[in-house]
C-alpha cells in the first residue's frame, strides 16, 4: 500500500472512530507506530485531525439534532443524549477535555452541539484533548 493510502487509511479510520459510530483508531495508530516505516509526527497529526473533524460531526449532529433524532437510522437513542446533556451541564465546556475519552468523549461532543457551545472553543478543546491523548505514550 502506498504512504498516501496508509495515512488515508488512518485519517479514515480516526475520524470514524471520533464520531458516535463504534471504531477504534489507537490499535491502527500503534500497529503503524510500532512498524517504523512511517513519521511518528506525521501519524498523530493525520490521526489528531481526523479524530477532531470527527468530534465536529457531532457537533453538528448535536446542532441539529432535534431535527434528525426521530430518524430510524439515528445513532444514539433520546436516553443517551438526555445522559450527554446533563453530564455536559454539570461540568461544563472543559469537560470537553475528556472528548478523547471511551464511552463519555462522543456523547460529549455531541451535547455540546445541542448546548450551544460556540464552535470555536469546541473545536479548540477538543483539538487539544485528541492531540495530547494520542501523543502521550501509555
Amino acid at each position: 500500500m502506498s504512504t498516501l493510502g496508509v495515512y488515508a487509511g488512518l485519517f479514515a479510520l480516526s475520524f470514524l472512530a471520533a464520531t458516535i459510530l463504534p471504531a477504534q483508531s489507537e490499535f491502527g495508530l500503534a500497529g503503524l507506530i510500532l512498524s517504523d516505516d512511517y513519521s511518528v509526527a506525521m501519524l498523530i497529526v493525520v490521526a489528531s485531525v481526523g479524530n477532531t473533524l470527527g468530534a465536529v460531526v457531532n457537533w453538528v449532529i448535536g446542532r441539529y439534532i432535534n431535527q434528525l433524532q426521530d430518524k430510524k437510522w439515528f445513532p444514539a437513542t433520546p436516553a443517551q443524549v438526555d445522559k450527554a446533556t446533563g453530564w455536559y451541564h454539570k461540568y461544563g465546556r472543559w469537560s470537553l477535555l475528556l472528548s478523547w475519552a471511551p464511552f463519555v468523549g462522543d456523547p460529549l461532543t455531541l451535547a455540546a452541539g445541542v448546548l450551544r457551545e460556540p464552535f470555536w472553543s469546541f473545536f479548540i478543546l477538543v483539538a487539544v484533548a485528541k492531540t495530547t491523548r494520542l501523543s502521550t505514550p501509555e
